[in-house]
């Protein structure tokens, strides 16, 4: 007598991964290009002041930077607790702002130089003094547009 066997039917194929790393490759890609990274660190406090009026930047890869206010608690023992200028990831004092605004110029293309603007983010207890000193070597260095970053009122 012959024997007959029988095969499961009841298996379940297995799951085709072949596409699974494409797949995979695509979201990072995706995710790589849509995100922003941050590009400078803090190391100064801010609460900006309330604004008034608002106006949104056209393109933010042309503005750079200044932040004013005083150092955060691990920079207080070295820098003190007076209002200090934070230009990319350090400290610098007036007379660096003509070297930080020529390096950011040299960043951008030539035809993007004339669209550069400088944006100062200061704490709303920073001393107009110090403000004002930032103005006047920005128009030394001829960068003359220049935005003052705020909070929306009632926020």
């Amino acid at each position: 007598m012959a024997k007959f066997i029988k095969k499961d039917k009841g298996d379940i194929p297995a799951i085709n991964t072949s596409s699974l790393p494409d797949i995979v490759f695509m979201i990072l890609m995706f995710f790589m290009v849509s995100t922003s990274m941050r590009q400078t660190d803090r190391m100064v406090t801010l609460t900006l002041p309330e604004a008034t009026e608002v106006a949104k930047l056209e393109r933010k890869d042309l503005s750079s930077y200044i932040y004013i206010g005083t150092p955060t608690r691990q920079y207080q023992a070295q820098y003190g607790t007076d209002s200090r200028i934070q230009l990319n990831d350090s400290f610098k004092t007036v007379k660096d702002i003509g070297d930080f605004v020529a390096v950011e110029r040299e960043a951008l293309s030539e035809a993007d130089r004339q669209f550069m603007t400088i944006s100062i983010k200061a704490d709303e207890n920073t001393r107009m003094g110090i403000i004002t000193d930032v103005k006047q070597e920005l128009r030394r260095c001829s960068a003359l547009k220049i935005m003052y970053s705020a909070r929306k009122a009632g926020k």
